[in-house]
């Protein structure tokens, strides 16, 4: 049976993807395993799998009239989210398919789609920003080698490389050692499970709420490995709230939110942010994505539906989507891409 007012967003990171079924007034959700993310090789078929793992029982075999995803990588590798968007058009089958940052997704959700700066903080850790006037800036979200500092592999990868050094005695003592030999085995072979993962970063990520946990329970070096990423998370806000009028709505969402996220607050009091109850989650981001009026739009690949349908989605600022859309043989209609009418 087929479901043209039904809408699917997708909350899609490197350690989960969540999605969630509007029909009507009713919200379904489900949740599956993550991707790498769009900016690793293969990016979008990955996400493409994550997704319907977790899209496809939950709509039954029904086709939606739009669907719309936060997904990591996608502010690094616009083609691939171009990409994603068409494949999942297909794929589901959808009428219209709109593919944008996580983090762009968590900050509407976050700030109810108004201005303010918001971190996401998982495996790893951007922070966006949005003016008043429309405008809008990315730091950091850089990726593990070259940023994402404080994020989930960061501080994971640093506690085990705290944990490997005390077990040769390179380091000093900690506790760390206990647990990463709990998580992972053998310390010897630790480098070698790195190499080989097909995702070392969401891997050395899985190891921060260890570090978080061994910091609680006293560790004096996991609790100066935890200070050391609140102090890099601090400097990401700050730096992308340069510029905004004080006080600055904030907000820090993400895997590791309910660990860093006071910290944070403490840390940045005296610099104007301000931290209030979240209106909704990346999932509600997602679902403001589809909205026309978003102020994020701009840099990104875009194509619309032809007619467009209208759809019951309240009004607010958005993130930034790249947009495809494509024929269906199960949803029956015409469709632009580019400048190009597809029938079917």
């Amino acid at each position: 049976m087929q479901n043209h007012e039904s809408v699917l967003a997708v909350d899609l990171g490197r350690s989960r993807c969540r999605v969630a079924l509007w029909d009507g007034a009713t919200r379904r959700t489900a949740e599956g395993a993550g991707a790498p993310g769009l900016a690793s090789p293969g990016g979008a078929g990955a996400a493409l799998a994550a997704i319907l793992a977790v899209a496809r029982p939950l709509l039954g075999g029904a086709c939606v009239a739009a669907v719309s995803a936060g997904a990591a990588g996608a502010l690094s590798a616009p083609a691939a989210a171009a990409a994603l968007a068409a494949q999942l058009c297909a794929a589901l089958p959808a009428r219209r398919a709109v593919v944008g940052s996580d983090a762009a997704a968590a900050h509407a959700g976050a700030l109810g789609g108004g201005p303010g700066v918001v971190l996401s903080v998982g495996t790893g850790a951007v922070a966006l920003a949005l003016g008043l006037d429309g405008t809008h800036r990315r730091v950091d979200g850089a990726g593990p080698w070259l940023g994402d500092e404080g994020g989930g592999a960061w501080l994971g990868l640093r506690g085990l490389r705290a944990a490997l050094r005390a077990s040769e005695g390179r380091g000093p003592p900690t506790r760390l050692q206990d647990a990463a030999t709990a998580r992972f085995g053998p310390l010897s072979s630790l480098a070698a499970r790195l190499a080989s993962d097909a995702d070392p970063a969401r891997l050395a990520a899985s190891f921060a709420p260890d570090v978080a946990g061994t910091a609680s329970d006293g560790d004096a070096v996991a609790a100066a490995l935890l200070h050391r990423a609140v102090l890099a998370l601090a400097a990401t806000m700050r730096a992308a709230a340069a510029g905004l009028p004080r006080p600055v709505p904030a907000a820090v969402v993400g895997g590791l939110a309910a660990v860093l996220g006071p910290m944070l607050q403490a840390a940045l009091a005296v610099d104007g942010f301000t931290f209030g109850a979240t209106p909704g989650d990346a999932l509600d981001g997602a679902h403001l994505l589809l909205r026309p009026d978003t102020p994020w739009a701009t840099g990104l690949a875009h194509a619309s539906a032809a007619p467009t349908a209208a759809l019951d989605i309240p009004a607010s600022k958005t993130t930034g989507p790249a947009e495809a859309v494509i024929p269906s043989d199960e949803c029956p209609d015409p469709f632009v891409i580019a400048s190009r009418t597809c029938g079917v």
